[in-house]
């Protein structure tokens, strides 16, 4: 069996690939648990010094897979996308993403914790939890709002609004819109090299003091968000509205 998230470590540049076509790259608990293990590795390896997440050219990731939610859904906050969740909160190297196709879901909350979004006219960036039966996660009731205003962040998370790659540039949720897949990710490649060249003591220390003013905050918003999650997917609701879809 392929690994469901490959990896590749070039002169201190880490790509992590999700490698799950056939789904759309849609996330697993396996794939929580080898992200959240990847990201560990990486934190703590001093040959990495910048992180790119990619789902190649083609999709970036169709969010949690929705049987995976209705037959082992997370049922505590040591779950694995919980886990994951809290190991991205305290990254302290550079995590950029390379964004084609779908974004959805989890594939899109992600992208707000990255320090750089590449996205290509293909990217399609939708949060469909209302719809689902469930509630924001990976604080991005928080973190939405004070990104992009209080209407804009409601479009997403209450009307289920679907933004095109050249949307998410003009909203702030992407730095740069690319024609293609492949030119995304050469762009995102030449960035994180740009990044590599600088003080990499410096360029951590920054990271952190960028975080560092809202992290206490945000790490209690996903405490709860995913205690709230849990919850609204043991309900009746949610359960028919995974049911319809799967």
């Amino acid at each position: 069996m392929p690994d469901l998230i490959t990896c590749s470590l070039d002169q201190g540049l880490l790509t992590l690939t999700f490698n799950r076509p056939d789904k759309l790259n849609a996330l697993n608990s396996a794939m929580y648990s080898a992200l959240d293990r990847h990201l560990r590795a990486a934190s703590e390896d001093p040959a990495v010094e910048v992180i790119l997440l990619t789902g190649g050219t083609a999709c970036f990731s169709a969010g949690n897979d929705l049987r995976d939610f209705l037959d082992t859904p997370p049922r505590d906050l040591d779950s694995p996308v919980f886990r994951m969740m809290r190991t991205v909160l305290t990254l302290d190297k550079p995590l950029l993403a390379a964004v084609n196709g779908p974004a959805i879901g989890i594939g899109c909350t992600l992208l707000v914790h990255c320090d750089q979004v590449l996205v290509s006219r293909s990217a399609k960036l939708r949060m469909p939890f209302a719809p689902l039966g469930v509630c924001p996660e990976f604080g991005s009731s928080l973190l939405l709002p004070r990104l992009l205003g209080h209407q804009r962040a409601a479009r997403l998370l209450l009307a289920n609004e679907l933004l095109s790659g050249e949307q998410a540039l003009a909203w702030g949720l992407a730095n740069e819109l690319h024609d293609d897949g492949e030119q995304c990710l050469a762009a995102a490649v030449a960035l994180a090299r740009r990044l590599q060249a600088m003080p990499q003591q410096a360029l951590r220390i920054s990271k952190r003091l960028l975080k560092d003013g809202q992290r206490r905050e945000l790490e209690e918003t996903v405490r709860r968000e995913g205690e709230l999650f849990i919850q609204c997917l043991a309900s009746d609701e949610a359960r028919a509205a995974l049911q319809a879809l799967v």
